[in-house]
C-alpha cells in the first residue's frame, strides 16, 4: 500500500506543479489533460487543463494533483490522501472503512483508465481517493 497527497488547483495546476518540480528537483512522471479523458469530462474551456499529474522526488516520494472544477476551492478542501491499494480487495475494505459515518463522494468502481477508484470524505472531514490496480486475470 501507498499514501500521497493529492491537491487540487482551480485552474492553475500546470503552473503550480511546474514551480513544485523545480523546488523538490523532481520529475513528472504523468499528465493528463482533460481532453486525453473520456469526452463527457472536457469541455473546450477546460481541455487543456489537468485531469491528473504526478511529479516524482526524493527518495519515493509523490505529490500528485489536478484542476478540479466540481466545487468552489477553499483552502481545506483542495488537498486529497491519495491511498494506492495493493489489490481490489483491499481498496474496497480501505474505502468502506473510510465511509463509516462519512460521505461518498464517487463511489468505488471500475475507472475508464484500468483498476478501480472511489473518493470519499470520512466522519472528520478528511477528503480521501482510494485505487486499486484492475484485476489482471483473464476469464
Amino acid at each position: 500500500m501507498k499514501c500521497d497527497v493529492y491537491l487540487s488547483f482551480d485552474g492553475n495546476c500546470e503552473e503550480a506543479m511546474n514551480f513544485y518540480k523545480n523546488v523538490f528537483d523532481g520529475e513528472f512522471l504523468m499528465v493528463m489533460r482533460y481532453k486525453d479523458g473520456p469526452p463527457e469530462y472536457s469541455k473546450p474551456e477546460i481541455e487543456n487543463k489537468i485531469m491528473h499529474t504526478t511529479i516524482a522526488f526524493g527518495n519515493g516520494c509523490e505529490l500528485k494533483a489536478s484542476d478540479d472544477f466540481n466545487m468552489p476551492l477553499n483552502k481545506g478542501n483542495n488537498f486529497h490522501v491519495s491511498i494506492a491499494a495493493d489489490d481490489e480487495a483491499q481498496g474496497h475494505s480501505i474505502y468502506s472503512g473510510l465511509l463509516e459515518g462519512g460521505k461518498a463522494t464517487m463511489p468505488f468502481e471500475e475507472m475508464f483508465w484500468g483498476g478501480k477508484f472511489g473518493s470519499v470524505i470520512d466522519k472528520f472531514g478528511v477528503q480521501w481517493m482510494v485505487s486499486a490496480p484492475g484485476d489482471e486475470a483473464v476469464s
